[in-house]
This record gives structure tokens, sequence and C-alpha cells, in this order.
């Protein structure tokens, strides 16, 4: 299964995906999480992993990308234990790479990070046991490079904003474009911000969990530390999902 994260930036998509990468791992899974937000340089630190190589860096950085016969080198589909060493980082049955990042000022846009996410993950074959988290950029930009058109399961994750409440709607709506399922994840969320946002996506989309506010994990999350925590939520959303 392959299921992208999205939401409004500060909504926890990191955060989430990494939960649900320990929890599919403790379920006998073989998870590989895919980082394609080209300013995120957090997931690594809380699945306790150090960031891998730019996957970009396999074709000679962001120009190789368009370059002829480029992405011949999926021809045929890539199963998990096709994809280079030297671009993963791993720890137990929980594998990271990193489609790219932007580090250096005026070196030019994320679309050919955007065409790799997508041509990517169009080609990745995964087998029963297997599960790819995609965790992406802020906002909707993905699809419409049409990265969502390649997933299993949509899954926004809202925190308790007015943003995020709105931008269920419009989530939800693009998915169907794509004929292809969203779900809604709550975050941060105390008691009585989860009835309210209940409330209030009402008809925008279908709420399957809800991560509550948890200052253990807020606090490894400003550190910069491994998320150790195992939370029923991700239990919930992978039950939801099955």
């Amino acid at each position: 299964m392959k299921l992208i994260l999205c939401g409004k930036g500060g909504s926890g998509k990191s955060t989430v995906s990494a939960l649900l990468a320990r929890a599919y791992e403790a379920r006998g899974y073989k998870v590989l999480v895919v980082d394609s937000d080209e300013s995120n340089f957090g997931l690594h630190r809380q699945l306790g992993l150090p960031l891998p190589e730019d996957f970009t860096h396999y074709f000679g950085h962001k120009k190789g990308i368009y370059e002829d016969g480029a992405q011949d080198v999926f021809a045929g589909g890539w199963h998990l234990e096709d994809i280079p060493e030297d671009y993963c980082s791993s720890d137990g049955a929980v594998r990271l790479m990193a489609i790219g990042k932007i580090a250096d000022a005026g070196e030019g846009c994320a679309c050919a990070m955007g065409a790799l996410a997508k041509t990517f993950l169009e080609h990745l074959l995964l087998r029963d046991d297997e599960v790819a988290i995609i965790d992406t950029e802020a906002g909707v930009e993905h699809f419409g490079r049409g990265v969502d058109r390649f997933a299993d399961v949509i899954l926004m994750i809202a925190d308790p904003s007015y943003e995020s409440v709105q931008l269920a709607g419009k989530i939800t709506e693009m998915g169907k474009t794509f004929d292809k399922p969203v779900y809604i994840v709550l975050n941060k969320v105390d008691e009585q911000q989860k009835e309210l946002m209940e409330e209030a996506v009402g008809d925008k989309g279908t709420i399957i969990a809800a991560v509550m506010h948890d200052r253990g994990i807020l606090t490894a999350g400003l550190k910069g530390e491994k998320l150790e925590k195992r939370v029923d939520a991700a239990d919930r959303i992978i039950d939801a999902l099955a």
C-alpha cells in the first residue's frame, strides 16, 4: 500500500509519518518512508535515522532528471530491494529515502523533485507485507503535479486550525478527481478541539483517527529526537485502512 500524507505546514505530517512507520513495523511490515518535502529537515530525526543522500543525485542532481533516458532506470518497476543502498538509511524494517532538498539560495525551483517523486511512485512495486509512506510538502502543489495519482490512499493531517478545516474539503475534492480515497487524521488536538473539528469538518471528509495533544511527542519533535512512543491512533489508522 502506498500512503500519501498531506496537509498544511506544521500540521504534523512528519510526526504522523514516523508514528505510522513504527506501528506498521510492529505489525511485521517492511516500511519505506519517502521524504518528498524539499524543505523538511526533521523527518529523519523523528525516525532516528541519518538523512540519506538526495535521490536526485542518482541522476546527477535536478537537471539530470529531465535528460533523455533518465527515467528508463525505472523500466519494469522497482521493488524495495532495487533502491540503491547509497540513497537510503534504515533501522530495523524501516527504510528512509529523500527525493531531494533545496539546499542553496537561488538554486531554482523544486519541480524536478516533484517529477522524480511522481515517476518513482508510479513505478514502485510493493508486496503484501510492504508499505510506503510518502511525506509530502505543505499545501496542494503535489496534487497539481499529479503525484497523488499513484497513491492507494491519501491521508490529510489536520491540526486544530481554520485553515486545516478548509483544506480538508479541498483535498477531499482533489482526491476524488484522481479516484483516490481521502481520510482525515486530526493531530495535536485536545478533547474540546477534537469535538469542534469533527463538527467543523462535517461532510468535508471522513475522520478516521485523532492523535491527541501529547507533550512528550511535541518535546521530542522540538529536540529532534526519535519518536519512541507508540500511540493508539496509529493503530486505529492502520485498522481503518485494512
